[in-house]
């Protein structure tokens, strides 16, 4: 048995069982490096050198925690709240409630789909939004489930399909990848290849919207923890957004400009102007940022464990022969290729959390084995695309879900697996496999 398989799946039944997904994430590597014939001490010896992957992105979330909460010392989540619920107004005007409920979800989707281009800020905006409108959502009863789901969106169909920010990336990565494997594209080709099977993501965005989640649910209206309510003043809130453009600014510079991951001196920027303007006191500096740090602590751990995860499944050697394996079953037949292609690419994204990492993995195999099936360039490019992009929506240890779940948890009533990664696999994976194989056939 294929130790990516099993690892995989003794980690996603674990999760759906509520078993804490860090601990998931843990016992599916032991259980896929004992498999792999690793042993006991090559696994564990594999996962602990795994586990510095993600320790930079895990700082960043846990920096960007503080920031948020640090922010509220400002007083912008009250400003924030008092003015979207007079947006929001009677509970009895239900045109009114009608209104505000598309409203704030429009303003989600957009600020999620610009996180990847416009402001390739990732999901550093989620800490900062959300927690302040979860009042909001409550009043509205609006089903959380859907946010999560329109955030995963915009976290994911962007880079599938357009050229800029992170889409630039993730094209560069297919392009290149693909050229070394024997298959020559333009970059031009990308976007119309990923065009079918990004309309599968949006058919499944506006299943969540009008169908699954249109219904109200009841959340209680309680506090954040760590999160404290202050008066504000213009002062205050021209401090804040000080503090946001400057964080904002100082990290695009880094990432983009200098070439580094910037997310971390982009939240210590904002820290400290908030310091300078005297939003926070040195006496209760420490309480704040701590209560924040806690904030995105689960994200960190998630990604730290999802790091170790990756290295022992690449320590089996397993992920290529997994690849290598699929192209013996499928014989001449194309539409069982691009399936079985689409699974091995899901099962692969699901495991070790990022759709990036995964082209590479898949692509030395699947080049060449769809130009033996006789597929198009084009056809070629969305099969890959897809198959890599496929699992980032649903996988317990994606930012893609996590981001989500650390915005909509901060008040411990959503649950990572049932309400953020469940919904996103089905509205979302489901689609692609589908809209993914069609591709395959009509390019």
């Amino acid at each position: 048995m294929n130790a990516v398989i099993i690892a995989v799946l003794v980690m996603l039944l674990l999760s759906l069982l509520r078993i804490n997904v860090v601990l998931s994430l843990v016992i599916g590597a032991f259980a896929g490096g004992i498999v792999g014939g690793l042993g006991v001490e090559t696994t564990i010896n594999a996962f602990t050198a795994g586990l510095g992957g993600n320790a930079a992105v895990a700082l960043s979330y846990a920096l960007l925690g503080a920031f948020a909460v640090a922010l509220s010392k400002t007083g912008l989540p009250d400003a924030l709240v008092e003015g979207a619920l007079k947006v929001v107004g009677s509970k009895g005007d239900s045109l009114k409630k009608g209104f505000s409920k598309v409203l704030i979800l429009f303003i989600i989707l957009t600020v999620s789909i610009m996180s990847q281009n416009v402001i390739p800020v990732h999901i550093a905006f989620i800490p900062i939004l959300i927690p302040p409108l979860l009042k909001v959502l409550n009043e509205l009863e609006i089903d959380r489930r859907l946010t999560a789901t329109i955030i995963t969106f915009g976290l994911t169909a962007p880079y599938m399909l357009l050229p800029v920010g992170f889409g630039g990336i993730f094209h560069d990565i297919l392009k290149t990848n693909m050229a070394e494997s024997g298959l020559e594209v333009g970059t031009e080709s990308i976007p119309f290849a990923m065009l079918i099977p990004t309309s599968g993501m949006v058919v499944g965005l506006l299943v969540a919207i009008f169908f699954s989640y249109r219904k109200p649910r009841i959340y209680k209206q309680q506090d954040i923890a760590g999160q404290v309510t202050a008066s504000y003043t213009k002062k205050s809130l021209i401090l804040a957004i000080i503090a946001v453009v400057s964080s904002l600014g100082s990290q695009l510079y880094l990432t983009e400009v200098v070439g580094v991951q910037g997310m971390i001196y982009g939240s210590l920027v904002g820290i400290i102007v908030l310091y300078a303007g005297g939003a926070m006191k040195y006496s209760e500096s420490d309480i704040i940022l701590t209560s924040g740090m806690r904030l995105m602590a689960f994200i960190g751990f998630v990604m730290i464990a999802a790091s170790g995860f990756a290295s022992v499944l690449r320590e089996t050697g397993h992920i290529e022969t997994l690849v290598a394996s699929s192209s013996h079953w499928i014989g001449s037949n194309q539409l069982l290729g691009a399936f079985a292609m689409l699974m091995v690419g899901l099962l692969i994204t699901m495991g070790i959390g990022s759709s990036f990492s995964t082209v590479p993995i898949i692509t030395a195999i699947f080049v060449p084995l769809c130009l033996e099936l006789g597929f198009s360039p084009l056809a070629t490019i969305s099969i890959i695309g897809t198959a890599a992009a496929i699992g980032d929506a649903g996988s317990p240890a994606s930012d893609s879900t996590l981001g989500p779940t650390a915005g909509l948890n901060a008040d411990g009533q959503h649950n990572h697996i049932w309400d953020t990664c469940v919904p996103t696999f089905i509205h979302y994976n489901i689609p692609l496999i589908i809209f993914g194989c069609i591709a395959a056939m009509v390019l």
